[in-house]
């Protein structure tokens, strides 16, 4: 018969040493890895050559107080010493000094010695109740057996005549005294069918889990067997670097409007204020301008406005409406306020921009943009806002655009980046008419979030910068869009994430 060489060792072994041996000892003859051996040793059973028996043992050693303990006498002993030596009463505050014990030691064995029926404490003296056997009791005994490190099995120990059971009685109330466990002991086992093997004779054949080119060159992989993969074995679990649970989310919605056929632009954070309020017909003494609400920037001091041509249709539209047909705001507007810079509040700076240079590129062209990215505002920090947080804000610019676009557009997005369930009801928004609020059915709340505003640009937005089409409009959030997707309690969770987090979160949610 042949076999790989491991199983034809461990037979061989087998049947040197009587045909039963424990895997413990095996594994030190052959001087293998143990789950070798255990694996070698299943793959016999299964041809019947031998069986495998398991059986749980107590395994019992000395605890660091009972290593300590073992070879000099139980603190009780040396107790009883110093009061027989004491003709059998002493003030207890002698004891520790005639005993040679630390005072929190001899105070420790009143408890023994109790128990033990050997001594008690009446008034401030010690006093012995009787002649104390001399010879060691169990827990000496078993004290003594497992000194210097020995760990053995509560069988073997009875099997020597010694006193396991009384003795553990005594050590297991003394913390770090004795440690017992549980193991489980493999036997292999030869069969009948096993032993005719060895009588007919064995022949062991190398296996590999690799193929070298020394073996491609010189034929000696004919002479191997290659050992197949477990793929049901545990391994080691590796954590690879990824990119951040946060930047998969903002780089996968890029990757949506993309696929949806938009164009990403982008635009600076430290923004005008012409852009970031102006151009958006916001009026200059609006609150959200106020320093309580917006993050003005020292260094520069001023910002360059674009083409003096769309500075001025942008005042007009202001202060009378311009060509519009709206009244305006009424109010004289203020050259000097539109180049102050600011920590851009919105997106949106960034679809104004392009919506400007739409025009002068493109005309009546139609076209489709988006921006992705981090702005800043002055909040609360509290579970759901921050300083600083991020969105994704779009424009379409078409003729034959409408609010069944806009809603369908809106809906495609969520539901490509896994949100099935998508409301768009109507809603008040600054520089939209009408507008529209964006929200997602979560599950795990059943309730409707909200995730932002859209509508079609106004007017007095779109004809300051030259374009008569409509242009639809949103800006949605993007950290709360993560919390859902994530599954997190808090934004904290996303940008202060704990290590066991970001390790666990897959790559891929289904």
């Amino acid at each position: 018969m042949e076999l790989p060489l491991i199983q034809c060792d461990l037979l061989r072994r087998l049947g040197a040493d009587g045909g039963s041996v424990v895997v413990a000892d095996l594994v030190r003859t052959l001087g293998l890895d143990q789950s070798l051996v255990v694996a070698a040793a299943a793959e016999l059973a299964t041809r019947g050559l031998v069986t495998v028996e398991e059986r749980v043992r107590e395994e019992i050693r000395l605890g660091p107080e009972g290593e300590a303990q073992a070879g000099t006498p139980l603190p009780e002993r040396a107790i009883v010493a110093a009061l027989e030596a004491a003709g059998g009463r002493c003030p207890f505050p002698e004891v520790s000094a005639r005993a040679a014990l630390p005072p929190a030691v001899a105070g420790g064995a009143l408890r023994w010695l109790k128990e033990r029926g050997w001594a008690s404490k009446q008034g401030i003296d010690l006093v012995l109740l009787g002649p104390v056997p001399a010879d060691p009791q169990p827990d000496e005994v078993l004290l003594a057996a497992l000194a210097k490190g020995r760990v053995a099995f509560r069988d073997d120990l009875e099997a020597e005549g010694l006193p396991v059971a009384a003795g553990l009685a005594l050590l297991l109330p003394r913390k770090g005294f004795v440690v017992v466990k549980e193991r489980a002991v493999r036997r292999i086992v030869l069969t009948e069918a096993g032993r005719a093997a060895l009588l007919a004779g064995v022949q062991g054949r190398r296996r590999v889990t690799a193929l070298t080119p020394e073996m491609l060159s010189d034929g000696s992989w004919r002479d191997v067997d290659f050992a197949p993969y477990d793929v049901t074995l545990a391994a080691r679990r590796l954590y690879p670097g990824k990119e951040h649970p946060f930047q998969r989310l903002l780089d996968r919605v890029r990757r949506v409007f993309l696929e949806m056929g938009f164009e990403e632009v982008s635009s600076p954070w430290v923004e005008s204020s012409f852009w970031d309020f102006d151009a958006l017909f916001q009026p200059q003494d609006h609150p959200a301008r106020d320093m309580q609400d917006t993050f003005y920037v020292a260094r520069p001091d001023l910002c360059r406005l674009p083409d003096p041509a769309l500075v001025d249709r942008v005042r007009r539209t202001h202060e009378d409406g311009g060509d519009t047909g709206s009244t305006g705001w009424q109010y004289r507007w203020d050259p000097a306020l539109a180049p102050r810079p600011v920590l851009r509040t919105h997106c949106t700076a960034a679809t104004i921009r392009a919506l400007a240079r739409h025009a002068g590129e493109k005309g009546v062209a139609p076209g489709r943009y988006f921006a992705v990215g981090p702005v800043f505002r002055r909040e609360t920090v509290d579970y759901k806002h921050l300083p600083v947080f991020h969105q994704v804000d779009g424009i379409i610019v078409d003729p034959h655009a409408s609010l069944a676009t806009l809603v369908g557009t809106l809906t495609a997005f969520y539901q490509k980046m896994g949100f099935p369930k998508v409301q768009v009801v109507p809603s008040f928004f600054p520089y939209t008419e009408p507008s529209a609020e964006v929200r997602l059915y979560l599950e795990s709340r059943r309730d409707w979030v909200e995730m932002g505003g859209s509508g079609i640009f106004r007017p007095e937005v779109t004809r300051a910068q030259g374009i008569r089409d409509r242009v639809l409009a949103w800006g949605l959030g993007l950290d709360r869009l993560a919390m859902m997707t994530y599954e997190t309690g808090s934004l904290q969770d996303l940008f202060y994430a704990a290590m066991p987090w970001l390790r666990e979160e897959p790559l891929c949610r289904s």
